[in-house]
């Protein structure tokens, strides 16, 4: 399902401003669900991460693989995850809020791999399981840091705490997803 350019501004209004609203609330508890009609589109369940950038540098990314909660909701629930519970980083600071851009991913459900070339790099997310283990890298992580297949297949296992080579093992599940981007500053018309 694609998003219209509508839906994507729609989504990266919700997300900047339970952001905003978060921050003037402080300790004090507030409203996110806003006043404004919700597209269908964004009432559909579906999986999805919100990555928080401070001058192009990483600031916060967290997401929901599955398709849990309708899309504005989930969107909202990793605004606030992005902001202030990625635990790689301190809690966003009013202060910070201007410099911040935001990244949305809306992800299509998972697909379990049988061979690895189904992988296809910069189109396709990887979600590495081994055990108690899993990472996951979004589809446009391998393209910024130019990875080929098997430095992203590695990359992702690095992330899951397992050995750069776990993918091999007959115990690890590869699944592959697709995502659409959004991107504040970025043509939504696309």
């Amino acid at each position: 399902m694609s998003l219209s350019p509508e839906d994507k501004k729609a989504l990266l209004s919700i997300v900047r401003s339970t952001i905003e609203k978060s921050l003037k609330a402080g300790t004090e508890p507030c409203d996110l669900t806003g006043k404004d009609e919700i597209p269908s589109a964004l009432k559909e369940k579906r999986g999805a991460f919100v990555t928080l950038k401070k001058r192009g540098q990483l600031r916060g990314c967290i997401g929901y693989i599955q398709a849990f909660k309708p899309l504005e909701q989930a969107v909202r629930d990793m605004a606030l995850a992005a902001a202030f519970e990625d635990p790689r980083f301190i809690p966003l600071s009013p202060d910070e809020l201007p410099e911040i851009s935001i990244e949305i991913s809306v992800l299509t459900p998972l697909t379990k791999i049988r061979s690895l070339d189904e992988i296809e790099v910069g189109k396709h997310g990887l979600y590495i399981v081994q055990g108690p283990y899993s990472g996951l890298l979004l589809p446009q992580v391998a393209m910024e840091y130019g990875w080929d297949c098997l430095t992203f297949l590695e990359q992702t296992c690095y992330k899951a705490g397992l050995p750069h080579d776990a993918w091999q093992d007959e115990n690890t599940a590869i699944f592959i997803f697709s995502a659409e981007i959004i991107e504040e500053n970025g043509d939504v018309g696309k």
